[in-house]
């Protein structure tokens, strides 16, 4: 490990016994990040700085994409927000420990989250100094985009390799779905006993196949299809039948619509090897693909259903999937309606003949907008739902706007990915709240604003919404040491006390964030 020199360091961490905090994280690439090794070698650093670890954040066996299911992370992030988290820097072994974001500007804000606390996060094991200097600067930016490349190369190559078993006629993760098994196999074919669900493979040159599971299970798949081809029976019903039965599917739980529907429409069921129908690559977003880009070996596992039997169920499946144009849907909405004498999303998914009520979200853009286009209109009024969604969505997009029009002026602003808490110039922090616009029975507004206190921000702006709650009626800015939660702008009118922070525009925030550049002195 290289010895860093003291200098870098703050003169307060060259006093002895300074706590500090170490984070470590494993992943599963290479034994020399176990967690074992990187606090050893942590240690090694604090002691030779005169520092003590009092508190230890830890991800074993996370990957470093993303901060979901970091929770060793996330927590550090948490506490360093708090008045007295208990330490004063926090030690990470290097910069890949800290995380291969796809995107190395995610890693900055999480540094700068401990920063603008006054909490520095040291790498213990990289060759430079980490003193805020441009050459620090430089080569902190090249290894964090040196880590999120390798997560890419490394995404490249796992999925080629998976497409490369796939094509072999190997099963490539997931639960091998009820009336199946999944099998060891060596690399001689050699059966070496089935995987009980959960477990994996542990070594390397071993592969897995799917093979018919117990008998029962077998014999119930193949009634499932009689009851939905003679009988004339949908997924939902058949579903309510083998339930009513007492029978559970593989996972121990009753059945669905969806895990009878996932038996009559996955190719698995004939025998058929599909890969890559979806994908999730750099944990970033899940993808649906087209047929085209999925990856398949026909004929790999041994069937348990028929061919032309699953052939029939598609048929059916597919022309029941036929387009319906607008009309067409509203009008089984309206027959729904007139069955049950009141609709839900519940009503609608439970009647097998229309479609399902994500189907109306995704063609009306909600349900409450379906059910207006037939005139009903719901007992309790569920329009604050939509109110509140479409609100969650404008938040990123006034971080957004607040951030550029920061740029703008000349000024900066560096977001908190877990907190959203912007912090400007590097000077101070500030939050955003968004207030929805509720009216009254005796045609006034309202707006019930709710603060994070947790968060602490030397600034809260806060968006009261218009009466539509689509744009901003005004704006609210309050310094931390001016306001209370019992003095809140709920009104229209609140006199001059709470109206004197009161704005029509963010203007005034990009004034106060603005930078001008000074002549130099002649």
């Amino acid at each position: 490990m290289p010895d860093q020199s003291a200098a870098f360091i703050d003169e307060h961490l060259r006093e002895a016994g300074i706590p500090v905090a170490q984070y470590v994280r494993m992943s599963t690439e290479h034994q020399k990040y176990s967690t074992e090794n990187q606090t050893a070698a942590i240690s090694e650093y604090a002691s030779l700085h005169g520092m003590r670890i009092v508190k230890t954040y830890e991800d074993a066996g996370k990957s470093g994409l993303n901060l979901k299911g970091r929770n060793g992370l996330q927590t550090l992030l948490h506490d360093v927000e708090t008045p007295l988290p208990g330490f004063q820097a926090v030690l990470v072994y290097d910069i890949s420990r800290w995380g291969r974001f796809p995107d190395p500007d995610e890693a900055a804000a999480y540094v700068h989250a401990c920063k603008s606390r006054g909490i520095r996060v040291i790498y213990c094991a990289e060759p430079f100094n980490n003193d805020g200097s441009l050459p620090s600067t430089v080569f902190i930016g090249i290894k964090r985009s040196m880590a999120a490349e390798y997560s890419r190369e490394l995404s490249v190559k796992v999925f080629a390799g998976a497409c490369n078993i796939v094509r072999h006629g190997y099963r490539q993760g997931g639960a091998p779905g009820f009336g199946l098994r999944r099998q060891l196999i060596d690399e001689q074919h050699n059966a070496k006993g089935l995987l009980p669900r959960g477990e994996r493979k542990s070594i390397q040159t071993d592969r897995v196949v799917l093979v018919p599971g117990p008998p029962e299970e077998i014999a119930l798949v193949h009634r499932i299809y009689r009851l939905f081809l003679q009988e004339n029976m949908s997924e939902r019903l058949i579903a309510s039948v083998l339930n009513r039965e007492g029978l559970t599917s593989d996972a121990g739980i009753q059945w669905t619509r969806g895990t009878i529907h996932q038996i009559l429409t996955n190719e698995k069921y004939i025998g058929h090897n599909v890969y890559n129908r979806s994908s999730f690559k750099l944990k970033v977003q899940h993808v649906r693909n087209p047929p085209e880009q999925w990856i398949r070996r026909d004929g790999a596992f041994e069937a348990i259903v028929p061919i032309e039997i699953f052939a029939k169920a598609q048929a059916i499946i597919t022309e029941r999937s036929l387009h319906l144009d607008d009309s067409q849907m509203l009008a089984m909405l309206r027959q729904t309606l007139e069955k049950h004498g009141a609709l839900s999303g519940i009503l609608i998914d439970e009647d097998g003949d229309a479609p399902s009520s994500s189907a109306y979200r995704s063609r009306f853009g909600s349900l409450l907008r379906a059910y207006s286009l037939i005139g009903y209109t719901p007992r309790r009024d569920y329009a604050y739902l939509e109110i509140n969604k479409a609100l969650r969505r404008r938040h990123p997009e006034l971080i957004n706007e607040i951030t550029s029009g920061i740029e703008k002026v000349g000024g900066w602003a560096v977001r908190n990915g877990a907190t959203d808490l912007l912090t400007i110039n590097g000077e101070f922090t500030m939050a955003l709240v968004i207030a929805r616009c509720k009216p009254t029975a005796a045609g006034t507004y309202r707006w019930r604003i709710r603060f994070d206190a947790s968060l602490h921000p030397d600034l809260t702006v806060v968006a009261r919404m218009d009466p539509s709650n689509r744009g901003a009626h005004d704006y609210y800015v309050f310094p931390a040491i001016d306001f209370s939660n019992d003095t809140l702008p709920i009104l229209e009118d609140n006199g001059f006390t709470l109206d004197a922070y009161r704005t029509d525009s963010l203007e005034i925030i990009y004034q106060m964030a603005g930078r001008v550049p000074l002549p130099e002195a002649g």
